[in-house]
C-alpha cells in the first residue's frame, strides 16, 4: 500500500521518534510511506477549544495534502488527531466550507487510520514481528477509547511482542487529565486525574507505560518525572517498531527475567535510528 503518514503538532514538536517509528514499522512491513510536505495542523484544539470558523484553512489543507487519489490510506500515531479527521473536519466543513471542502474532507476521511486501526483492520496484522523485552502497561486515550472505539487493537499488537510482558493498568480507562486545553482551564481538576493515573501507573511495577497518543504520554510522563518513578513512557508505535536487530533499548533498565537468556542475542542500537525511506 502506499501510505499518507501525518506527522501531527506534537509528533513534529517533542515525539518526532514516534513519527520515526512510525514509518520504521510500516517500511518493515513492506508499504510505502509517503509525507506530504505541507502538511501542517489540523486544526483539532481550535475545535475542541471552540472555534470552528477559523480551522478551515487548516482543514482544507488537510484535504488537499492527503486527498491525492494515489494514497491508499492515511496514517496517524494519535487517536485524537485521527479522531478530528474523521468527526470534526465534516463538521467544519459543513457549517463554514464550500462543496470542493465537503467532498474533499469526505474523500480523506474514508481513508483515514490511527496506527492500531490500520495495522489490525486494514493490513490484517496483529504479529509485526516485534521485540521488547520489558513490562509494559497501557493506557488506552480517551478519544481512541470513545471516538474512534479502538477497543483491544493496541492491546492485541502488544500480546504480540516478543518477550514483551504486559500488565493490567487499573482503573485504564479513566482519562489522564490532559484533554489540551483542559489541563490549563481546569488545572486543579487536570491534576487530580493525572495524580490518579500516575499512582495506578507505578503500582503495576511496570518499566514502560505505553500510549497511543504523545499528548497523553506527554501528561503521564509529567507526571511520573514529578514523582521520581521508575517508570517511563513510550508510544506504542515504538515499541512495535523495536525489533531483535534493531531493538529499543532503556537505559538503564534489564530486560524482564524471562528476555534475559535471549537478550544478548539484540544490538543496543535503538529502533528509533532506523530512518526508513519516506516519500516526500
Amino acid at each position: 500500500m502506499r501510505i499518507g503518514l501525518f506527522a501531527t503538532c506534537l509528533g513534529d514538536t517533542m515525539f518526532p521518534d514516534a513519527v520515526s517509528a512510525t514509518a520504521v514499522l510500516l517500511t518493515r512491513l513492506g508499504h510505502e510511506v509517503v509525507f506530504p510536505p505541507g502538511q501542517t495542523c489540523c486544526g483539532q484544539m481550535h475545535v475542541n477549544t471552540g472555534y470552528q470558523r477559523e480551522p478551515v484553512p487548516l482543514v482544507r489543507n488537510f484535504a488537499e495534502q492527503f486527498g491525492d487519489p494515489s494514497l491508499d490510506a492515511v496514517v496517524m500515531p494519535s487517536g485524537s488527531c485521527a479522531g478530528s479527521v474523521r468527526h470534526q473536519h465534516e463538521i467544519v466543513a459543513e457549517r463554514y466550507g464550500d462543496a470542493a471542502l465537503r467532498q474533499g474532507v469526505a474523500t480523506v476521511k474514508a481513508k483515514t487510520y490511527e496506527l492500531s486501526e490500520l495495522l489490525v483492520d486494514v493490513l490484517g496484522v496483529t504479529g509485526v514481528g516485534a521485540w521488547f523485552p520489558y513490562r509494559v502497561t497501557y493506557h488506552p486515550t480517551c478519544h481512541s477509547l470513545r471516538m474512534l472505539r479502538v477497543g483491544e487493537k493496541p492491546l492485541r499488537l502488544l500480546r504480540a511482542v516478543e518477550d514483551l510482558d504486559l500488565v493490567e493498568l487499573p482503573e485504564a480507562d479513566a482519562c489522564c487529565g490532559f484533554g489540551g486545553t483542559f489541563a490549563v482551564k481546569n488545572a486543579d481538576t487536570s491534576s487530580a486525574m493525572l495524580q490518579d493515573k500516575v499512582g495506578n501507573v507505578t503500582a503495576t511495577g511496570a518499566d514502560v507505560c505505553t500510549a497511543g497518543d504523545s499528548s497523553c504520554l506527554l501528561h503521564i510522563g509529567g507526571g511520573l518525572s514529578r514523582v521520581r518513578a521508575g517508570t517511563r513512557t513510550l508510544h506504542l508505535a515504538q515499541i512495535l517498531a523495536s525489533t531483535r536487530t534493531t531493538p529499543y533499548v532503556l537505559p538503564g533498565v534489564p530486560p524482564t527475567a524471562r528476555a534475559t537468556s535471549t537478550s544478548s542475542r539484540a544490538s543496543t542500537t535503538p529502533a528509533a535510528t532506523t530512518t526508513p525511506e519516506v516519500t516526500r
